[in-house]
C-alpha cells in the first residue's frame, strides 16, 4: 500500500510539474494540416523551443498554446487544466511577437500598465507592477519615450516588460529576436537567458534560428511539415539526430548515401554508391538490417585533415583540396575525394600557414564521429 502511495505521489508531482502539454494535435487550414499529430510536454521553468523552417507549423502550434487558434482535433492543456473552451486573454500566457505591437500612441510606461487597466487593478499596484517589470528589463529610464524614439532593441524590452507585467505562468515568444541586427540579436540572447534564469518561469519560443535554439533551449522539438521529428536537448539534437532532416538542418553535415554491408556487434559498415566503405559505431537507434537504404552524417567539424596517410584502417579517404575558406577563428576546407565526391571540413585555425589549394589531402574521422541515419527518418 505505501509503495502504491509512492508511486502515486511522484506520478501526480511529475504531472503537476508540467505546464505545457499537447495531445495528439491538428490544425488544417483549407483541408490541409499544419500541425499534424503534434504531441510535447514543456517543464515547469523550462525553456523550450520550436525550431523548424517557415511553413512547418511552429508558430501555429505557438497559436494554439495562446488560444489564437483553436484545435481541429487533439487537446491543449495548460498547468493541467484543458483549453478547449478558454479563450486567450484567459489563459494563464503572454506572446511576445516578432513585430513587437506596441502601441504608437502611448509611451513605454502606458504600453507597460495598459494590460493591467483593462483588468481595472488599483493605480497603486499598477505602478508597483510597470516600475518592477521595467527594472526587470533595464527601461525604468525610458519610462516617458514613444516607440518611435526607441532603438529595435528598447522595443523588445518594453514588449518583454509588457509580456511580464501581467505575471503569465508561460512567456511564449514568436521568433522574438527576429527583426533585430545580428550583433543586437546576440546581446538580446544573453540578456533573455538571464531573464528566463532570474525569473524561473516557463518560456516557450518559437525560432528558425537554429544558433538561437542551441544556445537558449534546456529543450528543442524540431518541426518538418507539421510533425515533430525529435525532441532532446541541444547537444542530443546536434550529437544524436534521430533523422537526415534533423541533421541536416540543426547545423552543416556531410552525407553519404550507401546500404548497409555487415553488421557486428560493435559496428555497422555501409557501402556508399560511390563505392566507399564507412563504419559507424553501432548504437541503440542505428539501423542495420542488411542491404537497408541509409544515410551517413558526418559533421565537418569530427572530419581530421592530414598531408600523410594515418595508420587507420577504417574512414580514412585520399582526396585534394579544392576550395580553402579562412573565417577567422576557424577555416573551411573543401576536399574532393578521389571518387568525385565533395565534402565539407571545418577546423579550428591553429597554423600559420594554410595549405594550397589543389594539395593532396586524407580525410578521416572516428567511427563514433558518424552516424547512420534512415533516409525516410
Amino acid at each position: 500500500m505505501a509503495q502504491a502511495l509512492t508511486q502515486n505521489q511522484s506520478e501526480r508531482a511529475a504531472f503537476e510539474s508540467l505546464d505545457v502539454e499537447l495531445h495528439n494535435v491538428f490544425k488544417f487550414f483549407n483541408q490541409e494540416p499544419a500541425v499534424h499529430g503534434v504531441d510535447l510536454d514543456v517543464r515547469q521553468g523550462e525553456f523550450f523551443s520550436i525550431l523548424g523552417p517557415s511553413g512547418c507549423g511552429k508558430t501555429t502550434t505557438l497559436r494554439l498554446i495562446a488560444g489564437f487558434e483553436k484545435a481541429d482535433a487533439g487537446k491543449v492543456l495548460i498547468q493541467g487544466q484543458s483549453m478547449t473552451n478558454v479563450p486567450p486573454y484567459r489563459r494563464p500566457v503572454n506572446t511576445v511577437f516578432q513585430s513587437y505591437a506596441l502601441f504608437n500612441h502611448l509611451n513605454v510606461w502606458d504600453n507597460v500598465a495598459f494590460g493591467l487597466r483593462l483588468k481595472k487593478l488599483r493605480r497603486v499596484e499598477i505602478q508597483s507592477r510597470v516600475q518592477e517589470a521595467l527594472e526587470l528589463v533595464k527601461m525604468e529610464g525610458l519610462r516617458s519615450r514613444f516607440p518611435s524614439q526607441l532603438s529595435g532593441g528598447q522595443q523588445q524590452r518594453v514588449a518583454l516588460a509588457r509580456a511580464l507585467v501581467n505575471r503569465p505562468a508561460v512567456l511564449l515568444l514568436d521568433e522574438p529576436l527576429g527583426a533585430l541586427d545580428l550583433k543586437l540579436r546576440k546581446q538580446m540572447q544573453v540578456e533573455l537567458s538571464n531573464l528566463h534564469k532570474e525569473l524561473g518561469l516557463t518560456f516557450i519560443m518559437v525560432t528558425h534560428d537554429q544558433e538561437e535554439a542551441l544556445s537558449l533551449s534546456d529543450r528543442i522539438a524540431v518541426m518538418n511539415q507539421g510533425k515533430i521529428e525529435q525532441i532532446g536537448t541541444p547537444s542530443e539534437i546536434y550529437e544524436q539526430p534521430r533523422t537526415a532532416f534533423v541533421a541536416d538542418f540543426i547545423g552543416d553535415t556531410n552525407f553519404f548515401e550507401g546500404e548497409i554491408a555487415g553488421v557486428d556487434a560493435s559496428s555497422v559498415r555501409i557501402v556508399t554508391k560511390t563505392g566507399f566503405s564507412i563504419v559507424v559505431a553501432r548504437q541503440p537507434d542505428t539501423p542495420i538490417e542488411l542491404s537497408q537504404a541509409v544515410v551517413v552524417s558526418v559533421r565537418p567539424e569530427k572530419i581530421q585533415l592530414s598531408l600523410y596517410k594515418p595508420s587507420l584502417q577504417t574512414n580514412c579517404f585520399e582526396g585534394r583540396l579544392v576550395n580553402i575558406m579562412y573565417l577567422g577563428t576557424h577555416v573551411n576546407y573543401i576536399v574532393q575525394l578521389t571518387n568525385g565526391v565533395r565534402m565539407t571540413v571545418l577546423q579550428p585555425n591553429t597554423f600559420g600557414n594554410l595549405p594550397a589549394s589543389e594539395t593532396p589531402i586524407y580525410a578521416w574521422w572516428a567511427e563514433s564521429d558518424c552516424k547512420a541515419l534512415s533516409p525516410n527518418g
